[in-house]
């Protein structure tokens, strides 16, 4: 079968992602424009604009820099190039620091773009955020596990629950994200063990990146997955394209055709 044939026409919304969880694995992919998210468009079921771009495509070492002006921009530019995919923007550093800080944020989002839910990292400590977000009308994508908005303050990239006691926490945290009204939860650079376990403890989805095989689904940053970036591959990153040799074969063709007058000929002249 194709993956053209097996795109979904249906237009995901929260309450379908939600279904899906032990019948159906999740999808998901970053995308942080029009023109990439209307080629990814009903071919996973999630779109994540994530502040993943910082470091992606702004060079930075961290996602600390994004801004909401920055975030709400190109989520309004995925907005455009979707149809049938879910859309997650993901709330930047700082935007959510308390609740009325976290719902105005949120507000401005589902005001300004057509996202139809926010991410926010944290765990208990983000209980009533989540909670205040929910009974506003508005769905939480909670994150735990490895957070790179706290990247700074762990000293690194860390795996998460590799010990009892981080497990035990990671396990109650995603307990009281769920009872605080999250739709679904992201599990980051997580011992593949506790993933499976939290997954098996909610009753909410779990998308993964870096924990394994045991979670109701995946996330991968679409720049990474499909080699363009180059400079480091993490350990949970499978490449499905070299897509940056791929553009530099292109290119080099190109210039070729250029330099030897081969390029435009006839056939591409008015």
């Amino acid at each position: 079968m194709s993956m053209q044939s097996q795109a979904f026409e249906r237009k995901m919304n929260v309450r379908a992602i939600q279904k899906m969880k032990g019948e159906e694995p999740i999808t998901m992919i970053t995308a942080y424009d029009a023109l990439f998210a209307g080629i990814f468009d009903g071919e996973v079921e999630m779109i994540l604009v994530g502040d993943s771009l910082t470091m992606s495509f702004f060079a930075e070492s961290d996602t600390l820099s994004a801004t909401m002006e920055q975030m709400l921009y190109h989520t309004k530019a995925v907005c455009k190039g979707v149809r049938r995919s879910l859309v997650v923007f993901d709330m930047p550093f700082g935007s959510y620091t308390h609740p009325q800080q976290a719902l105005e944020n949120a507000v401005r989002v589902y005001r300004e773009t057509c996202a139809e839910a926010v991410k926010i990292e944290g765990g208990r400590e983000k209980a009533e955020i989540v909670r205040l977000l929910s009974e506003n009308g508005i769905a939480v994508f909670a994150h735990i596990g490895l957070m790179p908005q706290s990247v700074r303050a762990e000293g690194g990239y860390r795996v998460q629950g590799r010990t009892t006691e981080e497990a035990i926490r990671l396990l109650e945290d995603a307990k009281i994200l769920e009872e605080a009204g999250a739709f679904a939860l992201l599990l980051e650079g997580m011992d593949s063990e506790v993933a499976a376990k939290i997954t098996e403890a909610v009753s909410i989805p779990t998308v993964g990146i870096g924990a394994g095989n045991g979670t109701d689904g995946q996330v991968l940053v679409w720049s990474d997955m499909f080699g363009f970036f180059e400079e480091f591959k993490p350990k949970f990153v499978k490449r499905y394209l070299n897509g940056a040799e791929l553009i530099r074969e292109g290119l080099r063709q190109y210039r070729e055709e250029v330099k030897s007058r081969a390029f435009p000929d006839e056939k591409h002249s008015y």
